[in-house]
């Protein structure tokens, strides 16, 4: 059995999943609803507020998505409850972000400045000017645009400019050394 797969899903209070017969699983909670459609090679319940995924054979593919569907399940369970964030950090002279209304407006030294839309289900903060929090229900999808905001500067290895997420270390290496 799959260590992950075979733990059982607390649905807290407040809380409900539905699972239709073609595996369609909806979550709605106090931050919003996900639907996400899973393989069928697993079966899901839901039994006494708590959901349960089980396989019918042990075939390497299946027993790999037994695991990852009660993963996927529990990221949304807590997704409606409590939600996700990433931090990023702008880390070099003149860098900056601010938002104007929804849309994040970043400086990076280029000519002009960044702007991005957030993706619906997706917000943006900016408690200080060096500082951007990516918020929503959906991690894969904070994740991703994470990621794309990140793609303008990515943290470069001899000073470390760029957008770097808050727990990331930069491996910083030695520059040139002149010639004597």
């Amino acid at each position: 059995m799959s260590r992950v797969g075979k733990l059982p899903i607390a649905v807290p209070n407040g809380v409900t999943v539905t699972v239709t017969p073609d595996n369609v699983v909806t979550v709605k909670g106090p931050k919003g609803q996900l639907v996400r459609a899973m393989r069928t090679e697993v079966k899901i319940t839901v039994e006494d507020n708590a959901v349960v995924v089980t396989r019918d054979n042990d075939q390497k593919q299946t027993r790999a998505l037994h695991g990852l569907t009660r993963a996927l399940i529990n990221n949304m369970v807590v997704g409606v409850t409590e939600g996700y964030a990433k931090t990023l950090e702008l880390v070099g002279v003149g860098y900056r972000a601010q938002l104007q209304g929804k849309k994040l407006v970043m400086n990076l030294g280029y000519s002009h400045p960044v702007e991005i839309e957030p993706v619906e289900g997706v917000t943006f903060e900016t408690p200080a000017a060096t500082k951007v929090i990516v918020r929503g229900i959906d991690k894969e999808l904070v994740g991703a645009v994470a990621a794309d905001v990140r793609t303008w500067r990515k943290p470069e290895p001899y000073k470390g400019k760029g957008i770097k997420y808050d727990n990331e270390v930069i491996r910083r290496k030695e520059g040139k050394t002149g010639k004597k």
